[in-house]
């Protein structure tokens, strides 16, 4: 018996050309906002259209246009749109940088490590971990709302605070002026050395990040994350206890009214500044409108940015 493997299908690049592959073509698929599994099979219909004519090379351009064309037939309209858009983008010569808030247990890290992985963005960070250094360089009695949660600051704050004013939301509030500082110095480094980054975290609040000043020179996106029903709020406590190590539900729930009155807090600043919040109420869902925000806005920015490439040459 013989092993005959079909003949390797040589995608063209201008004068490169490297061997098609489902995989690295079912993931720009992912960005379209399909989930990994549908996207594949996307990938392997498009490779099967292209052996059925018999190719052994195609130009990268006409190979998008064919996954395209089995996307609006698989998947429809949407979805084909979506991915030749982000296709569209592919040549942003910007930083993508996407920050994603929203209150303690509203599913913000399982957002972020889905939408890194559909978006390929290698960095993801969180502000937990901003926070965790920012204790080892500051100490507690200097600001002691850093050593605390993000719904329980009330407890360092209580005995300053006045009659009228909510502790939560005060020690929250020092709490994320302090950790914006953290927040704003790794979107600068990602704007210097032009790398997409996502952050996540409760302390993404609308207000506090100082993002306008970096212009054209990165597309920001940023994304407040909620759930409204208070029982499946719950729910998700109990979810990522069997998830994650060493996160016990009743810290939560015995702190879920705090927990509730910072989402709030955060929602409010979010409408305020005109920021877009996401319910997460079903998770794919969820990603799917993330996904769509975040390829208008960069399909939005590429826009812009294709005058002044062509009035520099190229090198705006």
């Amino acid at each position: 018996m013989t092993d005959e493997r079909p003949p390797t299908i040589i995608v063209r690049d201008g004068e490169h050309g490297l061997p098609f592959s489902k995989g690295l073509t079912a993931n720009t698929i992912i960005a379209s906002g399909l989930s990994p599994a549908r996207a594949y099979h996307v990938a392997q219909d498009a490779e099967e259209r292209l052996r059925a004519e018999g190719r052994t090379t195609i130009e990268a351009a006409e190979l998008r246009g064919i996954v395209a064309d089995v996307l609006r037939a698989v998947a429809g309209e949407r979805y084909a749109d979506a991915y030749e858009k982000w296709q569209a983008i592919g040549t942003l010569d910007v930083p993508l940088v996407v920050l994603i808030g929203g209150g303690t247990g509203v599913g913000k890290s399982t957002i972020a490590t889905n939408l890194a992985a559909r978006l390929s963005i290698l960095r993801v960070s969180s502000t937990d971990a901003i926070r965790e250094v920012m204790r080892g360089t500051i100490a507690r009695a200097f600001m002691p709302t850093l050593y605390t949660s993000s719904f329980n600051a009330d407890q360092v704050v209580a005995s300053r605070v006045g009659r009228d004013e909510d502790a939560v939301i005060v020690g929250f509030r020092e709490q994320v002026q302090a950790v914006a500082v953290g927040v704003n110095a790794l979107v600068h480094r990602a704007v210097t050395e032009s790398t997409d980054v996502i952050i996540e975290g409760a302390h993404i609040v609308p207000g506090f990040l100082d993002t306008a000043h970096f212009g054209d020179n990165a597309v920001i996106v940023p994304i407040i994350i909620e759930v409204e029903d208070e029982e499946l709020h719950r729910s998700h406590f109990f979810a990522r206890t069997h998830d994650t190590r060493q996160r016990p539900v009743e810290r939560y729930l015995a702190h879920f009214d705090n927990i509730r009155g910072v989402q709030r807090y955060i929602k409010s600043h979010a409408l305020r500044h005109g920021v877009p919040i996401i319910p997460n109420f079903d998770l794919d869902i969820c990603l799917r409108e993330v996904m769509d925000l975040i390829v208008n806005r960069a399909t939005d920015a590429a826009s812009r940015r294709a005058p002044l490439r062509a009035i520099s040459g190229g090198n705006a």
